[in-house]
């Protein structure tokens, strides 16, 4: 099976979207900054205030390269990710991209308690999570698909991204239909 890729802002419900398709679909489960944690030692707050956001973006880099060789996964990309476009080529590869979108004023209440946010530690968070999406639109707009995930519980969203993935497939599988849309 193609790996399914997620993509999005953080607190767009990567995670644990990603996580309950996984088990649904019998598949892996790889959250990018989960692995880059592990591998480093430490959160990525500390990898942004210690090593600088260019660094963290290498082992991204690295990492999506090494991961988009992976067959049968949910991948769970972190939300800069799409900023680079050797990143989205190597996660196209083998996977069909979803972004996963969410209203600025959902995503500042989802993410507000948790500090190892470090690009949201800052006098406006929801000013910020503004400017950081506007300056990534373009980018998430190169996804294959599109799911708001604003008013939807984890349940609701997997259930859009399955018929997501399920229309694909027919796609792929009778080529008619897509001129037919």
């Amino acid at each position: 099976m193609k790996n399914i890729v997620l993509v999005g802002f953080m607190g767009t419900g990567k995670s644990a979207v990603g996580k309950r398709l996984a088990r649904q679909l019998n598949m892996k489960f790889i959250s990018t900054d989960s692995v880059i944690e592990e591998r480093e030692g430490r959160p990525i707050a500390e990898i942004f205030e210690k090593s600088g956001e260019p660094y963290f973006r290498g082992l991204e880099k690295s990492l999506i390269s090494e991961i988009s060789k992976e067959d049968n996964a949910v991948i769970a990309a972190g939300g800069g990710a799409v900023l680079d476009n050797e990143n989205m080529a190597n996660l196209r590869k083998k996977g069909v991209i979803i972004c996963l979108d969410a209203a600025p004023a959902v995503i500042y209440e989802r993410t507000k308690k948790y500090k190892h946010r470090p690009l949201l530690n800052v006098e406006d968070p929801l000013l910020k999570i503004r400017e950081l999406l506007d300056k990534r639109a373009p980018c998430y707009a190169k996804a294959d698909y599109r799911v708001d995930t604003s008013d939807k519980s984890i349940d609701e969203v997997v259930g859009e991204v399955l018929t997501v993935i399920a229309r694909s497939r027919r796609r792929r599988s009778n080529p008619k239909e897509i001129a037919s849309g």
